[in-house]
């Protein structure tokens, strides 16, 4: 019982970490209707800047790593607003273009990794409290579980109260259903939309600083592989549905940390084949609108 539990807790603190990174992915597009496969990057550049700010102190404290998520969030929200304003504004409704763009900024930016931050791994220690464990059921869970927990929740419902509460979120909703109307009303869309890159900026370097929290490390290849599962997160939930996205993350998380565990190690594969269930079952995914 305890290890079904220690599963199912761990499974759920990887799926925060999965909804981090592809929350961003499924705000920009649902609301933009842009695939951004250069989001990893904004996650390794928003890792390896909380890295600069913890090694500097060097004392492990939680303002450390406090100060380590601000900037790792402002870095990618930062990067984020540069790539929307130079690439990305000029390719709406141009989606081939879009993907080639990303696609090679993505490259591009691991290459810059490796010439500044070299092709190794750097290893990262947080407060001495994320090493330690509680017990939950008679299993015992690493608290940097609960952290990572904590923060996504706090970040799905900023998304949405902002969305929802805001001005702004009301101009961007506005603006996804009718740009052309909002933009006779005399009120800047592409502002809004510059908004909603950071905000999806800014969620993948809080994902990043939290990533490098959950491996130890860092390394210019972090970005890619989490956004693989990302993505399939982000499909499954169907695409531009950021309750979906949360949905999908817990779901994938825990089957492929239980498929690890009791089917030698394959749980990269029960997701890729319930990734093809879904687009067979339902291609909207989880939570998307039927074509």
């Amino acid at each position: 019982m305890s290890t079904l539990v220690l599963l199912l807790v761990t499974g759920v603190g990887l799926g925060a970490l999965y909804f981090l990174v592809a929350s961003g992915l499924s705000l920009i597009y649902g609301l933009m209707g842009v695939l951004n496969f250069a989001h990893g990057s904004f996650l390794t550049l928003g890792a390896y800047a909380g890295w600069e700010v913890s090694r500097r102190m060097s004392d492990g404290s939680w303002l450390s790593l406090v100060l380590s998520l601000v900037v790792g969030a402002a870095v990618g929200a930062l990067v984020a607003i540069a790539t929307e304003l130079l690439l990305i504004r000029r390719l709406y409704e141009r989606h081939v273009e879009q993907v080639l763009v990303t696609v090679g900024l993505a490259l591009a930016t691991v290459a810059l990794f490796d010439g500044i931050w070299g092709t190794d791994a750097v290893y990262v220690s947080g407060p001495a409290w994320l090493d330690e464990t509680s017990g939950v059921l008679g299993a015992q869970i690493p608290h940097d579980r609960f952290l990572l927990i904590g923060v996504a929740v706090a970040v799905l419902l900023g998304i949405v109260a902002f969305l929802r509460f805001t001005r702004f979120g009301l101009v961007i909703r506005a603006g996804v259903e009718n740009r052309s109307m909002v933009t006779a009303l005399g009120i800047d869309v592409r502002m809004a939309f510059t908004v909603v890159f950071a905000i999806g900026g800014a969620a993948a370097g809080i994902g990043g600083v939290l990533a490098s929290q959950y491996f130890g490390y860092v390394s210019p290849q972090l970005g890619a592989s989490l956004l693989i599962f990302a993505f399939i997160v982000t499909v499954i939930g169907g695409l531009g549905s950021l309750l979906g996205a949360a949905i999908a993350s817990l779901a994938v998380a825990v089957l492929q940390q239980l498929a690890n565990f009791y089917a030698s190690g394959t749980g990269d594969l029960v997701v890729v084949l319930l990734l093809a269930a879904v687009l067979l079952v339902r291609p909207s995914g989880l939570m998307g609108a039927r074509a």
